[in-house]
């Protein structure tokens, strides 16, 4: 098996005949070959192979080729020699994703510009194109898909079922329909690298990862839907915790209960725009109050030890570690955001008062001389945890945010881990590099699950 890097050009001609210059004749092993079988994602076809005089790696497609597998555009791209005469052209990369918002020139709604800085960052080593669930014919196994042109502008085109998926739908509640999960169920049996399988909840991971003595060690205590008695019992054990829903995002729906023996009970949450704390003289009027709040919707949330975090200026502060898988299949922390709490707010959500900085700024305000080997030792523990979450987990992962915590003695805790990880932390002017490298660590991935990449292992 071998991967070159050449050019592909169309010829007018109808028949079906792929022209190669000699030297990738060589490269490809083709010399004395009358045929070869050529494949895009999942279609391929037989086509005669003849020889030309031009340096370089060149390939001239008639249009019998071009039509028959669908090759979408000119220019370089990989070919891969799997033996027995079959030339792959690839890979063909498929962005799955979707918006209730579309026009012609945002055809993704806000997710558009994302989408197309990873397509134009891939566009000379990859046929990149986005889709959505509706773009799929699953009888011809092809998909209209998105692709980009020179100007940046959108232009449909129909292809095959492309070599790898990455998921990025934006809808928990989507990702829950039965069409989603036969989609997903297909690519797969179609043996498709499909990665970013969905969305977790906060309790999947805490029964994700339950035994795992490697992960253990830096999770927090967390019940899923406990007892009021439990509840209790974890507050006048800890003095405080954090309660919040399993499916919840962006910091809804968060409470910070904390019990003081001599002041009562008090539950610090967001309501609109605005912090609320509130004074219990007993938990059974704190219970009242939650109940009545949220009713059998008490059913989905989660109880977790609060840790003591490490502050600037009286607020906590936790970091995001935004983790890729890179080419070689190895999990790599790409972007590191960290995120200090807003006055008397919950969390440090930044549209709840918070704010974002480098992790090697609130570091050196926390541990001053240190804050280099406190920060190299929450990498290497954030790789540690997306290995024991990747262990445990049934479906391909490439992307994780995890929520990370580190206390006044530089110990590590994980809160939350995110199949799909928002991308805010990368808008911090000092951050803009890690984005563009974490971009680099998707095409990098999905290479490698495409086989269109030397493998390491």
């Amino acid at each position: 098996m071998s991967l070159t890097y050449c050019n592909i050009q169309f010829s007018g001609q109808t028949n079906r005949v792929a022209y190669l210059s000699q030297p990738l004749m060589k490269q490809l092993k083709l010399n004395g070959k009358k045929t070869m079988r050529l494949k895009l994602g999942k279609q391929a076809m037989t086509v005669s192979v003849k020889s030309i005089k031009r340096p370089g790696n060149h390939i001239y497609l008639s249009a019998g080729v071009r039509q028959g597998i669908r090759v979408p555009k000119t220019g370089t791209i990989y070919l891969l020699n799997n033996g027995e005469d079959e030339v792959q052209i690839g890979p063909l990369i498929g962005i799955l994703t979707d918006s209730g918002y579309r026009s012609s020139g945002v055809p993704f709604g806000a997710r558009t510009g994302f989408i197309r800085q990873l397509m134009k960052l891939g566009e000379k080593k990859a046929y990149f194109f986005a889709f959505t669930p509706r773009d799929i014919n699953w009888t011809t196994e092809t998909v209209n898909g998105y692709f980009l042109n020179a100007q940046g502008g959108w232009y449909r085109k129909s292809v095959s079922l492309p070599d790898v998926v990455y998921n990025r739908l934006p809808s928990r509640k989507a990702e829950t329909t039965s069409s989603i999960a036969l989609l997903r169920e297909r690519f797969v049996r179609k043996k498709i690298p499909f990665f970013n399988w969905s969305f977790f909840n906060k309790s999947d991971v805490y029964k994700l990862l339950d035994g795992d003595k490697e992960a253990e060690r830096h999770m927090p205590e967390s019940v899923s839907n406990p007892s009021q008695e439990r509840i209790k019992e974890m507050l006048e054990r800890h003095q405080f915790v954090y309660y919040k829903p399993t499916a919840g995002s962006l910091g809804i729906g968060i409470y910070r209960l904390t019990y003081h023996p001599k002041r009562g009970y008090f539950a610090r949450y967001r309501r609109g725009s605005s912090n609320v704390l509130l004074r219990f003289k007993n938990f059974q009027s704190l219970s009242r109050m939650l109940s009545a709040r949220h009713g059998s919707g008490l059913s989905r949330y989660v109880v977790q030890q609060g840790i003591r975090l490490v502050e600037i200026d009286g607020c906590p502060i936790d970091f995001r570690f935004h983790m890729h898988k890179n080419g070689s299949n190895e999990w790599v922390p790409a972007g590191i955001g960290a995120k200090k709490a807003g006055r008397g707010s919950v969390t440090t959500h930044i549209k709840n008062g918070g704010s974002l900085m480098t992790p090697e700024h609130a570091l050196s305000r926390t541990f001053g001389s240190r804050s280099g080997e406190v920060l190299e030792n929450a990498k290497k523990v954030a790789i540690r945890l997306s290995e024991a979450i990747e262990r445990n987990f049934p479906h391909t992962l490439g992307e994780l945010g995890l929520d990370i915590g580190i206390d006044k003695d530089g110990d590590v805790y994980m809160f939350e881990a995110n199949a799909k990880p928002g991308r805010s932390i990368f808008k911090h002017p000092a951050l803009k590099e890690q984005g563009r490298a974490s971009l680099t660590y998707i095409l990098d991935h999905c290479l490698y699950l495409s086989r269109f990449r030397r493998r390491e292992h």
